[in-house]
């Protein structure tokens, strides 16, 4: 792993955040550095990988794949890549399936499925079913305790890839560029919203049941296969082929996600599984997001449910009108807000935040547009509160940068891939 070479360039202000000297060095801030800390997989094997089938092999590391090591990414490693290098589509994972005809199904106006509409939609009701399961088998990697997956350079990246985390700790992703998977098989649901609603599968990364997991200097997009050039489908709407960036669920906890961007999505960030998982959820998800970097999100920035969650100095930039808002308080969320900079012209600060069956959240300092955000307003017209029962001083030990310059100055200097590493 190559030595990290850039230090924290804001102590002219005199604003100061943990420095990092190396990679190796480096701790989290926030709730990844509580409890055991996180560290992954130093002092571990070291893997360097090129191909799909050559990570799936480090991350068994040979046979013992809870071991620590070191995944070394160079370049772009392809979920959709088969053992002979070859890239598999749609038709390789169901033959005959095709989306106008499964549309075809619901009616004109997407109310009601019926098998019997047309003598193919029996069939195309299985092939998507079938598909769908033969993509995720494919594109699904998961990623084991006591690992470092880092990228090699500006550029290394996973296009297509499932990355999951299922009951593992102790582990770090860095400086890689997710571009989330394009589901193939997404599926149409009638009855899910006032005109219903797509449901994708795949996020570009999904935590479950894991603990001690540090995101850092990493890009979340949807890359090359935005949704606004899908086809069209119900009600003049494009298809929704993309489900979130990064998703944190199951009783997850002591999670960072630091220095990264999320960009150019609808559902970016969800944390917690549904308002009815409280017997998995509860008193878990902890999480921290700082300075990280939101731009053109559509909403969930993020969408909390029952988690104690820290969103700090990080920066969101959209357009007013393609937003729908960025801290989703959800049932039983406690979000403590602090010192972020939304940017949204001719936008108001009811966008920063939107009640999702919850009661509980608090802002310090934030800024709108260049001015005092003044979000706990926002939140007690929403009917919310601001006594959120916890204090992130309270659980670990951080410095905020305290200016909006700042904040914007270092978020838009050091988020993302290729920004601290050669």
């Amino acid at each position: 792993m190559r030595k990290v070479i850039a230090l924290l360039a804001c102590a002219c202000l005199g604003l100061l955040l943990p420095a990092p000297a190396s990679a190796a060095g480096r701790a989290p801030v926030g709730w990844a550095a509580t409890g055991t800390g996180t560290t992954g997989g130093a002092g571990g094997t070291t893997w360097t990988v090129h191909t799909r089938a050559e990570l799936k092999e480090a991350l068994a590391n040979g046979g013992d794949p809870t071991a620590p090591k070191v995944i070394r990414v160079v370049g772009a490693v392809n979920g959709h890549e088969a053992d002979d290098g070859s890239l598999l589509g749609e038709q390789d994972y169901a033959p005959g399936y095709d989306l106008a005809r499964y549309l075809s199904c619901f009616g004109e106006d997407g109310s009601t499925w019926s098998d019997t509409r047309y003598d193919y939609c029996k069939q195309q009701r299985t092939l998507r079913q079938t598909g769908s399961n033969k993509e995720k088998a494919q594109i699904q990697l998961t990623v084991p305790s006591n690992t470092t997956l880092v990228g090699v350079g500006g550029d290394a990246r996973l296009l297509g890839v499932f990355l999951t985390v299922n009951t593992g700790t102790n582990i770090i992703v860095r400086n890689l560029r997710l571009e989330a998977p394009v589901d193939h098989f997404t599926s149409w649901s009638p009855d899910d919203g006032t005109q219903g609603s797509w449901n994708a599968r795949f996020d570009a990364m999904t935590v479950i049941t894991g603990k001690n997991i540090w995101v850092d200097h990493c890009t979340f997009t949807d890359g090359r296969f935005p949704d606004r050039e899908a086809p069209l489908g119900f009600h003049g709407k494009h298809v929704q082929r993309h489900d979130g960036l990064l998703d944190i669920e199951d009783g997850s906890d002591f999670v960072t996600v630091s220095d990264s961007r999320f960009a150019d999505h609808d559902k970016a960030l969800l944390i917690g599984s549904g308002d009815g998982r409280g017997d998995r959820d509860r008193g878990h998800l902890k999480v921290t997001f700082v300075r990280n970097l939101f731009t053109d999100i559509v909403q969930r920035g993020p969408r909390v449910r029952f988690g104690q969650v820290h969103v700090v100095n990080n920066v969101y930039r959209g357009r007013a009108a393609d937003t729908l808002y960025a801290l989703g308080v959800g049932v039983e969320s406690s979000i403590y807000s602090e010192r972020n900079v939304f940017t949204y012209p001719k936008g108001s600060p009811a966008l920063a935040i939107a009640a999702y069956g919850g009661a509980h959240v608090r802002d310090t300092g934030s800024w709108f547009n260049g001015r005092p955000a003044r979000l706990n307003a926002v939140a007690g017209g929403l009917g919310l509160s601001t006594e959120v029962g916890w204090d992130p001083a309270d659980a670990y030990a951080y410095r905020p940068l305290t200016s909006r310059s700042a904040v914007e100055h270092y978020v838009l200097s050091h988020a993302g891939t290729g920004r601290q590493y050669d």
